[in-house]
């Protein structure tokens, strides 16, 4: 990035500060503070071990300092200024996730438009948010889009600010469904003087897989019988004869797949049934971050922050507006959405903000400010002299 493209920034992202209201988390002058300011050079300089008795009010910091990244600590400690972190006395942390389009399985990141990684982000977040509601039944979330790739869930209830790394790394491996032991999603209950294996239907993993089996009964039901065979036969493991036994299954006992009675079928079922929890597993697990939710300090965006490598703001969102939520017109400033500018492009591209798409060639072109700003950002192009 050159001079004239960094002091364009740099004072375009004071503009918007200096307009901006941006609040702090909660308990902010426990948090350490940190950001990256706009230095010359490849490299980035992170200052950190800050706290807001040192940088003063958030608002003036950042009207004042225009930084390229701001963040502030999942921790709350006694002392957030000190230069040792052992010296800081840690007291508790925000239970924090981090999603970004770089860990899903399913996205090539050279290969997939920004568009896309940003729409397949959103969908593990939905996941991720099902299973924090609904297996954890944690009430005080704060969702935000992080800027960049992806998003962040804050998880503020009182029951999860003390819990250590390990602690954390089981709700990861929860969350992600690591090493899920397929058995243990099936209990053993009485029947008369009899025993059953029932699914464990009252929640999490086990009713996922419950709701998948009678999802895929009412599938074939819809079909031919042949169909509804061959449709079976797709699964691993289960060959005709095996499908057969499901489909008379099905039909002599629907009230034990109901109960999610997995011995009604023989073994067929039993079989059946761990083919669908490996495909609940895969897409219904969210690809969170471990590091960043099992590090009991690690640093991240403040909301109402600007990401110095999109120009987007890193926003909060309302837990009913997630669904409607698009990035590329929900988090691009107003600030930067009312000139055109000039920028010296690298190479040909398309950028898609607003709903509109904008066709960039080699060399100078007339932007939106919002796509000249998103450009030079992430270093596509340079500011050209107006």
């Amino acid at each position: 990035m050159d001079a004239r493209t960094r002091e364009y920034l740099k004072g375009r992202f004071g503009d918007y500060y200096r307009r901006a209201v941006v609040t702090p988390p909660p308990d902010a002058d426990a948090r350490e503070w940190g950001y990256i300011p706009w230095t010359a050079g490849a490299g980035t300089t992170m200052v950190r071990h800050e706290s807001l008795l040192n940088l003063g009010h958030i608002g003036d910091f950042l009207a004042r300092e225009a930084p390229r990244h701001a963040y502030f600590s999942a921790a709350r400690y006694t002392d957030p200024s000190a230069n040792a972190m052992s010296d800081k006395d840690w007291r508790s942390a925000d239970l924090v996730f981090d999603l970004d389009a770089d860990h899903i399985p399913a996205i090539d990141p050279e290969g997939t438009s920004y568009k896309g990684m940003l729409t397949a982000c959103k969908q593990s977040l939905l996941s991720l948010l099902d299973i924090l509601e609904d297996d954890f039944a944690f009430e005080e979330l704060e969702i935000v889009f992080s800027g960049g790739r992806g998003y962040h869930v804050h998880v503020r209830d009182e029951g999860v600010r003390e819990l250590d790394s390990e602690a954390r790394r089981e709700i990861v491996d929860y969350i992600r469904a690591i090493d899920l032991d397929v058995d243990g999603l099936v209990r053993t209950r009485a029947s008369g003087p009899t025993t059953q294996r029932v699914l464990r239907t009252e929640g999490g993993w086990g009713k996922r897989t419950h709701d998948r089996l009678l999802a895929f009964v009412d599938e074939l039901q819809s079909m031919t019988e042949e169909e509804a065979l061959e449709r079976l036969q797709e699964l691993d493991g289960i060959g005709e004869g095996r499908a057969t036994t499901i489909l008379g299954a099905f039909e002599r006992n629907p009230q034990a797949i109901e109960t999610g009675n997995v011995e009604a079928g023989g073994p067929g079922l039993r079989m059946l049934v761990e083919a669908l929890a490996h495909e609940v597993v895969e897409d219904q697990t969210a690809p969170i971050d471990e590091p960043v939710t099992t590090d009991l300090r690690r640093l991240i965006r403040l909301p109402g922050s600007l990401h110095g490598g999109t120009g987007f703001e890193v926003q909060r969102i309302e837990r009913d507006a997630v669904d409607e939520f698009d990035p590329l017109v929900d988090a691009v400033p107003d600030r930067f959405t009312g000139r055109e500018i000039r920028i010296d492009a690298a190479e040909q591209g398309t950028v898609d903000l607003l709903g509109e798409r904008t066709n960039i060639e080699p060399g100078v072109n007339t932007v939106r400010e919002c796509v000249g700003v998103f450009l030079m950002a992430r270093g596509d192009a340079e500011k050209a002299k107006e």
